[in-house]
């Protein structure tokens, strides 16, 4: 299928082919229509990334400080090639979607296969979509007129935060879509509406929706609204976007004491606090569509907000636009200015940004009656009959495959020959980025491939065991990355699958034991006598409540998700299996779930050692991520960020700094292959995984029970 994106590093616009998405629990999948391109939104997106790094920076200055303090803490190379791998994603454009239902994910209720909806789909043949985030087309709506619905649903969220009352009156701020839109269903509410806006074209469009026009440089708007309604205007709508406050100041000083101001365009908020005070008015931002949106549980999940409680989600103000269009109190056509073919959206796309008086602007996608494809070729594979050739399929294209792994198998000897992601469109960009010769949202495809015979498994963590063992009993090679289960039961269903195929290389991705300064530490404690005290101290940094890896379910919490990574580093360096572990953590609020993201780890090794690892995420960017100290027989080691290595007390080391931060993924994915090619034994002795494992379990146990756990 096709696919528009924007490039935001370099600007340009791409329409490609990717594979079709799978289709989820909760989702459907819709064969678009016509897709309605937002013009300020998307303008705003193309115009920032045909901008300079500079210009960018300008723009963002509280990310230029996030990339100052990361070059502080991890040097200059590794920062720069981060910011240029997140601008080099590509971005897809588009949310306001009209189309047919082709499949239904399970789940769904409320929708069923050849029914008409609108959604914020992107401008794609075929769009992946919440089941919420869906609504129904009523017969009487043309395609062309619901994919104005998510525009509308964005104005009528702010109209209900507004609660307009019979008679009042209204002031409109800006008049692109969103607000004349917004002027159609004040009207219908029985509201006197007043417009606002420079453009003629669109000020006499709004006055044929029954709006009294302002022309905001021909007059004073203040005095001009404060004369058309009195005693001032009861509530102001801004729909416009500016980069200062005069907009808002102008609203305030509009308004009539106690009135109302709700924003949903873009404007500056320094806010003048006398143009509040003095008449006591309430600001209010509306946050897009209505409740539910950005929220994981409704939109992902499918969890709906009680009706009683709750009356108008973003689904029900989505349905409510569209009874209204059916009902012919909605005219979005006179809003539309061109429809272009899929095909030439290019020049819909510089129409866009040449001539910023455009409004409604459609593309109209092309009938297709063919079945639904989850692969597309890149190129046509190489022949990969040569012996012990490495030939590799990739389930899972998120940012760290792209950013760590892929770069390097790149460099490698491998042929790179299929990659997978459930949406298709992270594994159609990194196919062509690294050079696989398929992408697909089908991760069966690659273990039912006998061409390849290697996997990499780098999806969200409650699929790694799963995966692992359904490609190890395709006789496939494996390299899972951390944690290699959220469970003890699936650690024990990929122990059992590697058992019956103990030919097979099979690894997970512990990466700081492949450091080369991990490596000398371990090397020069190859001769210790007595036992080890060590001690990590991790700034991890924090990751916000409702990311997956925070979830139990997917994620399995910091603990299970990050710490492993420390767990099996002391592992390595020690030598010793772990037999103890204790978890503390830091109470922020008593009676609560308690905080991973805060926690102390004790590990009590069979030798006598102890290994502690400080796991904390309130400190500053700024400061290192990692510093690891090891003290043995009257001697130290210290290692800071995998840049630096300090010794003291030993004979023939002192210091050994790298020039940039290595934690050992080259080694790691260079010696996995090689492995592969030459047999043997594996990487990491499964002894030696399966502890690692378990007392990754055993931490998370022990933080929510607050007792030490055994492990036999």
């Amino acid at each position: 299928m096709q696919q528009l994106f924007q490039n935001l590093r370099t600007g340009a616009l791409d329409l490609t082919s990717v594979p079709c998405p799978q289709v989820a629990h909760g989702h459907v999948l819709i064969r678009s229509r016509s897709s309605l391109i937002s013009p300020g939104t998307e303008r705003m997106l193309v115009e920032f990334s045909r901008a300079s790094l500079i210009a960018k920076a300008r723009q963002q200055p509280d990310r230029v400080q996030q990339v100052l303090d990361k070059i502080r803490s991890d040097g200059l190379l590794p920062t720069l090639e981060a910011v240029f791998a997140r601008l080099d994603q590509p971005m897809p454009l588009g949310y306001c979607n009209a189309g047919t239902v082709v499949e239904i994910g399970p789940g769904v209720a409320g929708l069923e296969v050849g029914q008409r909806v609108a959604s914020n789909g992107p401008h794609a043949e075929l769009v992946h979509v919440p089941e919420h985030l869906c609504a129904a087309v009523p017969d009487e709506v043309l395609d062309d007129h619901a994919t104005f619905t998510v525009l509308a649903a964005v104005g009528l969220q702010g109209i209900r935060l507004l609660q307009p009352n019979l008679g009042e009156s209204v002031a409109v701020m800006g008049l692109g879509l969103v607000g004349l839109l917004s002027v159609q269903m004040l009207v219908a509410a029985g509201v006197q509406v007043v417009g606002i806006d420079l453009d003629p074209f669109r000020l006499e469009l709004a006055k044929k929706f029954g709006a009294t026009p302002i022309q905001a440089d021909q007059t004073d708007v203040v005095q001009a609204a404060r004369s058309w309604s009195g005693a001032g205007v009861d509530a102001v709508l801004i729909t416009a976007s500016a980069k200062n406050d005069v907009i808002v100041h102008q609203a305030a000083q509009m308004s009539r004491k106690r009135g109302r101001i709700v924003l949903v365009g873009v404007v500056n908020l320094e806010l003048q606090r006398a143009d509040f005070y003095e008449k006591e008015l309430s600001f209010q931002v509306s946050c897009s569509y209505g409740p539910g949106r950005y929220d994981p549980q409704y939109e992902e999940q499918g969890i709906d907000y009680p009706y009683a409680f709750v009356r108008w989600t973003e689904q029900r103000n989505l349905q409510t636009v569209l009874r209204m269009m059916s009902q012919e109190q909605l005219d979005v056509e006179s809003l539309i200015t061109k429809r272009w073919a899929l095909a030439d959206v290019s020049d819909a796309y510089q129409a866009l940004t040449d001539d910023r008086t455009q409004l409604g602007m459609l593309l109209r996608y092309p009938e297709a009656n063919s079945p639904v494809s989850h692969s597309v070729v890149i190129e046509e594979a190489r022949n990969c009959k040569r012996e012990n050739q490495v030939t590799i399929g990739c389930i899972g294209a998120g940012n760290f495959s792209q950013r760590v792994l892929l770069p390097q198998l790149k460099k490698l000897e491998a042929q790179l020959i299929d990659i997978a992601s459930v949406s298709g469109v992270s594994a159609a960009h990194a196919a062509k980025k690294f050079g696989f010769a398929r992408c697909t949202s089908d991760y069966r495809s690659i273990l039912n491939n006998d061409q390849i015979n290697t996997v990499f498994i780098t999806t969200r963590h409650d699929l790694h065991a799963s995966l692992a063992v359904e490609a190890l009993e395709a006789g496939k090679h494996v390299f899972v990355e951390k944690p290699v289960s959220i469970d003890q039961p699936g650690i024990e269903s990929v122990r059992e699958a590697w058992k019956t195929h103990p030919q097979l290389q099979f690894l997970v991705g512990f990466n700081r034991r492949f450091s080369p300064q991990a490596v000398k530490m371990q090397e020069l404690l190859q001769g210790r006598v007595g036992p080890i005290c060590a001690s990590a101290l991790i700034n991890a940094g924090q990751i916000p409540a409702d990311h997956w890896t925070q979830n139990p379910e997917t994620g399995g919490g910091r603990v299970v998700g990050e710490v492993c990574h420390w767990i099996d580093l002391f592992r390595y360096l020690v030598g010793s299996p772990i037999i103890k572990v204790y978890t503390s953590l830091v109470d922020l609020h008593s009676g609560t779930t308690p905080c991973s993201d805060h926690v102390s780890v004790a590990l009590n090794h069979q030798d006598g050692s102890l290994t502690t690892i400080q796991y904390f995420a309130n400190g500053p960017r700024s400061f290192p991520k990692e510093r690891i100290e090891v003290y043995c027989d009257q001697r130290a080691l210290q290692l800071n960020n995998f840049r630096v290595l300090r010794g003291y007390g030993w004979n023939k080391f002192r210091t050994w700094r790298l020039f940039r931060q290595d934690k050992g993924h080259a080694a790691e994915v260079s010696q996995f292959l090689q492995a592969i090619k030459q047999g043997g034994s594996p990487l990491i002795q499964p002894e030696e995984i399966w502890n690692v494992s378990s007392a990754t379990l055993a931490a998370q146990e022990s933080m929510t029970t607050s007792t030490p756990m055994e492990l036999t």
